[in-house]
């Protein structure tokens, strides 16, 4: 049976061809479509773990340091740091500006004090040490020893990290705490949260302090509409899918009506047919599924966002190619098996 779908495909090829260029292309997409949501849900955790905190102190009534403003003297946390169950208290500014690059980006800054979280993930130069230095995503397209220039003030790109990104891949610049005050609070010496290390047994009046679950599905929050809109798109694309290649499988079965006419009547079983139908279906969608990570590729090179195509996307997509190959074999199947095998006697 595999040798009659083998030349079934050869003598079809053409219309087969096109099938698998174009699923390819809609598998591509959906792939990286998968990408672009889990370097979504990643940002989150990683930059959340980025400062190394077992608790976040913020004001009373503030969901999460990353998605409210609300400010307050940022010697708070020397109160903090001096509890017995404390090991660290960084006061930390959070916001957002305009780094000015071609084109102008809008950013993500961090204002620590130099030391007092673990080093970013940096893949070039050093982290920040002192003031009018700063460690920038690689998205921002700098090198070591650039001029950044961010609000009114101009910082020395003195490193470049990688996956330096949250707010749906917006890059992060990494500043001094005493610098992202200047740009945020004109010089007013505030902070926005307390990384703390360790386990206050008690807080000042009006403060709470959240966990880094806390943290991470509040900004969750923030992402969900759009991962809830990546997953329907990426459910609309494996339906075309399946489109596609049902209705090549289902317009080759009623082609080959007499054929399965003559094997009903021959003695072919019921089985071997919906097999050999099976075999194209699966080998359309395989083949369609191994194009598309060149597809995905390719649009990953030139897609603003980033996508994280990960050993496990690849195997989700040919996953859910076999599972689109076995149920649009059954497509054709129903017409099969419901051939009379009478038919193989008629008139050509």
């Amino acid at each position: 049976m595999w040798l009659i779908s083998r030349c079934d495909l050869v003598f079809r090829r053409r219309r087969f061809v096109v099938a698998v260029l174009v699923t390819a292309l809609v598998f591509g997409m959906a792939l990286v479509f998968d990408g672009v949501k889990r370097s979504v849900r990643n940002e989150v955790p990683r930059t959340v773990e980025m400062f190394g905190a077992d608790r976040w102190v913020v004001p009373d009534g503030v969901t999460g340091p990353f998605t409210t403003t609300a400010v307050f003297p940022a010697d708070v946390a020397e109160g903090i740091a001096d509890d017995p169950g404390v090991r660290r208290a960084s006061p930390v500014v959070l916001s957002r500006s305009v780094a000015r690059v071609d084109p102008d980006k809008d950013a993500n800054l961090i204002g620590y004090v130099p030391g007092s979280i673990p080093p970013p993930p940096i893949e070039d130069g050093r982290e920040v040490r002192g003031r009018g230095e700063t460690v920038v995503d690689q998205s921002l397209g700098l090198s070591v020893g650039d001029d950044l220039d961010v609000g009114s003030r101009t910082f020395e790109v003195v490193g470049v990290g990688d996956q330096l990104r949250y707010n749906f891949g917006a890059p992060t610049v990494l500043l001094t705490l005493r610098d992202a005050q200047a740009l945020t609070f004109d010089r007013g010496e505030l902070a926005m949260a307390v990384a703390v290390d360790g386990t206050p047994s008690s807080l000042p009046d009006g403060f709470t302090a959240l966990t880094n679950d806390d943290v991470i599905s509040d900004l969750d929050r923030i992402t969900k509409p759009g991962v809830q809109t990546i997953d329907l798109v990426s459910i609309l694309l494996w339906i075309v899918a399946i489109g596609i290649i049902g209705s090549v499988v289902y317009l080759n079965a009623l082609e080959r009506t007499r054929d399965f006419a003559v094997l009903k009547a021959t003695g072919a079983p019921n089985r071997a047919i919906v097999g050999g139908l099976a075999i194209q279906s699966l080998f359309l969608s395989i083949i369609a599924a191994v194009l598309a990570v060149g597809v995905a590729w390719l649009v990953s090179l030139v897609l603003p966002f980033p996508a994280e195509l990960s050993s496990a996307s690849y195997a989700q997509m040919f996953a859910v190619a076999i599972a689109v190959g076995l149920v649009t074999s059954l497509i054709g199947a129903r017409r099969a098996l419901t051939t009379d095998p009478a038919l193989a006697f008629g008139a050509a």
